[in-house]
C-alpha cells in the first residue's frame, strides 16, 4: 500500500513527518481469536499451527511479486514456517513487521473453561508449552534474523506474565495518556456521528430536545471507559456497541429493542471465572454496589495464573483483572488517593 501512504496517513503526524522506515516493511498478521480453544492441548496446538501456516500462506500470495522465492511451509510445525519466511525476507532489502491481535484470546478461553480449564491453560503457557515456545521463537527472530517490529494486542496481562521468561522484551503502552482514546469514541465524535445519522430521520428526531435525549441514552449505556492514568481525561464510548446502536438507528430511526446486544456483551464466562477465584464472589458483589465502589492503591500488572489462584493475594488483584476484562473502569480517586472503579 505504499502508493496509498498520502491517502491513509497524510493528515496525521506520521504523514506530515514520515520516518526513514516509511513503506519499508513486509507485514505478517496473526489473530489468535481464530485458534480453536476446544479439545486437549494437542488439539489446541495443532489449531495454532494451522492458523499461523494459513497466515504465512496468505503472506506468500500477497507479496509474491516482491519475494525472490515462495515460502516453504512445514505443515506440522508452523514455527519452522515462520523461520523459512524470515529466510526469504532476509534476501530482500526489507524487514518484517509482525502484528498479533488478541494474543491471549484462546488461552483466556481455555482458562475460563469448566473442563480442566486451569490445567490445560498451564500446559499451554508453562514450561515448554506452545504459547511460551511461540514467543521464544518471536524473540529470537528479532535478534538479527529479519523481524524488526512486533505489535501485540490482548485483553489482560495474565498470559504475558505467564510467558514473561519467553518474551521479556515488551513495552506496555496500555495506560499511556496519548493512547487513551485510540480505541474508543470521544463525546465529540459521538455527537458528530449522531448529527449525520439524524439527517436521515424525520424533523421530530432532529429537535434539540430529542437529540439531547439520545446523547443522554448513549452516555448511560456506552460511555464508560478510561484507559489512561490521567484522572482528568474524559471517558470514551465503546465503539462496537455505539456502532451497533447507530447501525440500527440509521435504518429505522428508533432505538434498538436491546441497547446492549447480547452478542456483543462482556463475556459472562470470564466473570463467572473471576467469581470462582478466591475472594472473587465478594469482589463481583462489591462491584455491583454503586454506593461503595471498589478501591485499590494501584493496578496490578504482573499477574500470572498461579498468583490469581492464591487466596493471600486479596481482592485488589481481582479488581485489577475485572478492569482489564472491561467489566470495571476507572472513575477517579477517593479522599485517600486510592483508585476508584465503577461498572
Amino acid at each position: 500500500r505504499a502508493d496509498r501512504f498520502e491517502e491513509l496517513f497524510g493528515d496525521l503526524k506520521i504523514g506530515r513527518e514520515p520516518t526513514s522506515r516509511r513503506n519499508s516493511y513486509f507485514v505478517l498478521r496473526l489473530n489468535f481469536s481464530e485458534v480453536d480453544p476446544n479439545g486437549d492441548t494437542n488439539a489446541i496446538t495443532a489449531s495454532l499451527h494451522r492458523h499461523i501456516n494459513s497466515c504465512i500462506y496468505g503472506f506468500d500470495l500477497y507479496y509474491r511479486e516482491h519475494l525472490p522465492q515462495s515460502v516453504k511451509r512445514d505443515t506440522v510445525d508452523s514455527f519452522v514456517s515462520l523461520q523459512n519466511l524470515l529466510f526469504v525476507v532476509s534476501a530482500t532489502p526489507h524487514k518484517l513487521y509482525l502484528f498479533i491481535d488478541e494474543y491471549d484470546n484462546f488461552a483466556n478461553e481455555v482458562m475460563a473453561s469448566q473442563i480442566r480449564g486451569i490445567d490445560r491453560y498451564q500446559e499451554l503457557v508453562g514450561g515448554e508449552g506452545v504459547i511460551k515456545t511461540f514467543f521464544k521463537v518471536v524473540k529470537a527472530s528479532a535478534e538479527g534474523r529479519g523481524l524488526d517490529r512486533v505489535f501485540i494486542t490482548g485483553v489482560s496481562p495474565v498470559v504475558m506474565s505467564d510467558i514473561t521468561s519467553g518474551y521479556n522484551v515488551v513495552k506496555v503502552v496500555t495506560h499511556l495518556d496519548e493512547y487513551h482514546d485510540l480505541c474508543g469514541f470521544t463525546h465529540q465524535e459521538m455527537d458528530d456521528i449522531l448529527a449525520a445519522t439524524l439527517r436521515e430521520c424525520s424533523d421530530e428526531w432532529r429537535r434539540m430536545a430529542r437529540r439531547e435525549e439520545i446523547l443522554s441514552m448513549l452516555r448511560t449505556f456506552y460511555n464508560g471507559y478510561r484507559f489512561c492514568g490521567g484522572e482528568g481525561r474524559p471517558l470514551v464510548y465503546n465503539p462496537t456497541l455505539a456502532l451497533y446502536f447507530f447501525d440500527h438507528f440509521i435504518r429505522y430511526c428508533r432505538y434498538p429493542e436491546e441497547m446492549l446486544d447480547e452478542n456483543l456483551a462482556m463475556d459472562r464466562n470470564r466473570i463467572r471465572f473471576v467469581a470462582g477465584l478466591p475472594h472473587g464472589e465478594a469482589v463481583v458483589n462489591r462491584a455491583l454496589n454503586t454506593d461503595k465502589p471498589p478501591t485499590i492503591r494501584a493496578l496490578a500488572d504482573d499477574f500470572g495464573i498461579d498468583a490469581l489462584l492464591k487466596s493471600e493475594q486479596g481482592p485488589a488483584f481481582l479488581i485489577s483483572l475485572l478492569y482489564y476484562l472491561g467489566v470495571l473502569t476507572r472513575m477517579g480517586r477517593d479522599p485517600f488517593g486510592k483508585l476508584q472503579f465503577t461498572i
